[in-house]
């Protein structure tokens, strides 16, 4: 019974993430509905973010607790070819992906946890891919369930890539409200979720 709770805490925790981060990426459009003049869209929009961090937190300690807890399912355990094995992939898959989200985190600055009505758009990785921090953020949970050597954790990793998809498509709505044409333009020129 506590493996099925620790699983739905998961997919709750999962959406609960997707709906804060949402929110959380559309200040400009919160902006709008509160009326001109409004101030605090920005600094609830911060806010928003930050309770998806900790939804994103729990998903990560369920996954660890998972390992303890598994599901009374057929699918095994463990991978057959063993836990190095499980850890290399994890690691061949956690390095670009760190590094392009960090690089992402870098070059978007303090905007990156807190939304901020001044901040202008971002160079760097930028000019070449619109959302680096999500291309590399959704695999984090992929290379968990390997570092686990789960292969339920793995398949069940893939329920946040259309998640993360999501986040980038409404967080792009917004920058348009924010960035008008200058943004439009800057998609014509970017790649989505891969660098052009």
């Amino acid at each position: 019974m506590f493996a099925w709770l620790n699983v739905g805490s998961i997919l709750i925790s999962a959406v609960l993430f997707l709906i804060f981060y949402n929110l959380s990426v559309s200040p400009a459009q919160l902006e709008q509905k509160m009326g001109a003049g409004a101030a605090g869209a920005y600094e609830k929009c911060g806010r928003y973010r930050v309770v998806a961090m900790i939804f994103m937190l729990i998903a990560a300690i369920n996954y660890v607790i998972y390992y303890f807890y598994p599901l009374p399912i057929s699918l095994p355990q463990t991978f057959a070819w063993g836990w190095p094995i499980s850890i290399v992939i994890g690691v061949v898959i956690a390095i670009p992906s760190f590094w392009v989200m960090a690089r992402g985190l870098i070059d978007a600055g303090p905007e990156a946890v807190a939304p901020k009505k001044e901040h202008t758009m971002y160079g760097g990785i930028y000019e070449k891919i619109r959302h680096p921090q999500a291309l590399g953020e959704m695999w984090t949970y992929h290379i968990i369930g390997f570092l686990l050597n789960s292969p339920f954790l793995v398949l069940l990793s893939f329920i946040w890539l259309p998640i993360f998809y999501w986040i980038c498509v409404a967080e792009e709505k917004d920058l348009v409200v924010r960035y008008g044409r200058s943004f439009i333009e800057y998609q014509q020129r970017t790649g989505f979720l891969w660098p052009r």
